[in-house]
């Protein structure tokens, strides 16, 4: 089964909401492990078109604003349950959500 790792950018007040909803759509599994995740400040920018509908800032105006990194994992055959989970938790109008594969060794 191939597994990806998942980013997320979100805004820390909807953290814990965005942390539930990727862990209940199955994200965060390692072995016996449960909600696993790693999570870091940072700061987002953005310049919202005329007709965006920005959460944060002003339609053509360059916003930047703290944000917080989330990562985890999902095998792949979860990856649309999770992408619909945390879009609907997510404040942002075009969430920044990715999926990356990653590569599993085999080891002799």
């Amino acid at each position: 089964m191939t597994r990806l790792k998942i980013e997320i950018a979100v805004p820390e007040s909807h953290l814990d909401q965005v942390l539930d909803a990727l862990h209940t759509a199955g994200a965060g599994r390692v072995g016996e492990y449960a909600r696993c995740t790693s999570v870091w400040r940072t700061t987002g920018s953005w310049l919202p078109s005329p007709d965006a509908q920005p959460y944060l800032g002003t339609a053509g105006t360059v916003q930047t604003a703290p944000e917080i990194r989330v990562e985890s994992v999902c095998d792949q055959d979860q990856a649309a349950a999770v992408l619909r989970a945390v879009r609907a938790a997510h404040p942002y109008e075009e969430a920044v959500i990715n999926f990356l594969p990653l590569f599993d060794p085999v080891l002799d």
